[in-house]
């Protein structure tokens, strides 16, 4: 069984050796990164969260902060892919049947499958928990009539968690959570991903026309996945995303520290790691980097230990972590001069890569929202 030690070890290898080397390309070419995922996947880490009992690593939140702030240094599609695949991973094994045991974390933890989520929609925008896509019952299963939109890793994943509601079910009531396989002939994929920044991650649209599924393929129990939301898809996605900003973030810092130090004025011959004020700049987003790191990991560190505050940390990391590499990443281009801005840059992937962290759901506005009412006593779903 592989430990955190050698998890993160050969997470670093891959990073360094396979991500990094196609993370420009991966960008340029709005790629979905296929070698730093197959890498993950050959060195036995892509069942990271699937539990102990059915053949996974059974690493948990802490593990995941800590893999995707290391593929995200590197490069932001590949934290990210990765990353959701994790969520979809930790769907699927929270209420595991023996059969979806047979059928999907068993290839997942041999590095044979790859899966993902499939929740928000064009209708209802961040507000993911409430699915206008409808499942119907038949005599052999269900059918699904809908649309989903930014499903990352979109006609690469092996399976898709996609979320529907009945017909009768009332708005933010319930709903159920189905897996259903890439080669189902009622997924109907929208164009190319094509967009500012994590170019790489394929975050298609997804037509579900007349998809039929088993009665096997239901996560749970029909109608309760409120509870997955919160207990799984929230802490383990936002986690997922603030560790892979986090890594941005790092990465960003990075690249302003070295242009600092080997930087020269042609008419003094000082550095300008020499200038007053690039070090008081510098030193500010060091710590500011650090705090959000810091909260990151703790939040992730409660939710693994069962803290019944848990949740509210985990929201606010990802708060914090957008707030921070925008404002990281902004400050070293700043830094860096004009070179930074130059089309091909790290840097100027990185201000791109970054643009997304507000806005991926829950967005900013929301999670704050969510917060607030938490500790007012307030119902987090309200209206």
């Amino acid at each position: 069984m592989t430990n955190l030690t050698t998890t993160l070890s050969l997470t670093r290898e891959i990073a360094r050796e396979v991500v990094a080397i196609h993370a420009e390309r991966c960008d340029r070419d709005a790629a979905w990164p296929q070698e730093g995922i197959g890498a993950m996947q050959a060195a036995g880490l892509a069942g990271l969260v699937v539990p102990r009992s059915d053949g996974g690593l059974g690493h948990g939140l802490a593990a995941l902060a800590q893999v995707c702030e290391i593929l995200g240094h590197e490069c932001a599609s590949t934290a990210i892919c990765f990353g959701m695949h994790c969520v979809g991973s930790a769907m699927i094994a929270a209420h595991v049947t023996q059969s979806q045991r047979e059928r999907f974390l068993t290839p997942i933890v041999e590095g044979r499958h790859i899966t993902t989520l499939s929740l928000s929609e064009p209708g209802t925008g961040s507000h993911f928990y409430l699915p206008q896509t409808r499942i119907e019952a038949r005599c052999d299963g269900y059918v699904l009539n809908g649309k989903k939109t930014f499903v990352t890793n979109g006609g690469y994943a092996d399976s898709y968690v996609v979320s529907a509601a009945t017909a009768k079910a009332q708005p933010g009531s319930e709903f159920s959570c189905v897996i259903l396989s890439k080669d189902n002939a009622g997924l109907r994929w929208g164009p190319a991903w094509s967009g500012l920044g994590l170019r790489g991650n394929s975050s298609r649209t997804l037509e579900l026309a007349d998809a039929h599924c088993s009665r096997e393929d239901v996560l749970g129990r029909e109608g309760d996945q409120i509870w997955y939301i919160f207990n799984v898809v929230c802490p383990y996605f936002l986690i997922a995303l603030s560790a892979t900003y986090t890594g941005v973030a790092n990465a960003a810092l990075a690249e302003a520290r070295r242009h600092l130090i080997e930087r020269h004025h042609a008419h003094n011959g000082l550095t300008l790691a020499q200038v007053p004020v690039m070090q008081h700049r510098l030193g500010g987003l060091w710590a500011r980097l650090e705090r959000t790191r810091s909260l990151v990991r703790c939040a992730a560190e409660q939710f693994d230990a069962g803290d019944p505050d848990a949740l509210l940390a985990v929201m606010a990391a990802k708060v914090e972590a957008a707030d921070c590499v925008m404002r990281v990443v902004d400050e070293s281009q700043t830094m860096c001069g004009g070179i930074s801005y130059r089309d091909g840059t790290r840097l100027h992937r990185m201000s791109r890569d970054a643009r997304a962290a507000p806005l991926m759901s829950p967005t900013t506005d929301v999670l704050r929202i969510w917060i607030g009412r938490a500790l007012l006593g307030q119902p987090l779903l309200a209206d």
